[in-house]
């Protein structure tokens, strides 16, 4: 499992010009699930995302993590993460999930940061979703289960 985590200021999920997911200061997490993904990288993504110290404390230093802010998280499905463009021009999705098995995996996710008690926001799995974003610093982050970065 691979995700792309920007800390915001805020941000938002539209479908068919919808607002179905919205945050305030938190963790945009884009999640893209890799074949063979299953409960351990779930755990690792969910612990990650809950215990990153990215928010500043009074020193101004990288110091907490988004329960300690009251934040929340905005999840967002994201095959592409897992497009290989080592060879031509068009990427491969060969390493993606099947979309059901996928979905399963997502929602799992899910659920699991919902555990938090924090607001836990997100996209519609499969759905062609416009993402709005303020990132806050910017900080980006780059994590993946198998830890190949």
């Amino acid at each position: 499992m691979r995700a792309v985590v920007q800390r915001v200021a805020r941000a938002e999920v539209r479908v068919e010009g919808r607002v179905i997911g919205s945050i305030g200061k938190g963790l945009l997490a884009y999640i893209g699930v890799e074949r063979g993904d299953g409960p351990a990288d779930i755990e690792f993504i969910s612990t990650k995302l809950r215990s990153m110290r990215v928010f500043e404390d009074s020193n101004n230093r990288m110091n907490l993590d988004v329960g300690e802010i009251k934040g929340g998280f905005l999840i967002i499905s994201q095959f592409t993460l897992h497009g290989d463009l080592r060879k031509g021009r068009r990427p491969s999705f060969d390493a993606a999930e099947e979309p059901g098995r996928a979905q399963e995996l997502y929602g799992a996710l899910i659920r699991n940061l919902s555990e938090t008690g924090l607001t836990v926001e997100a996209g519609s799995f499969g759905a062609h979703m416009e993402v709005d974003s303020v990132n806050d610093g910017p900080v980006t982050m780059l994590l993946d289960s198998r830890k190949i970065f």
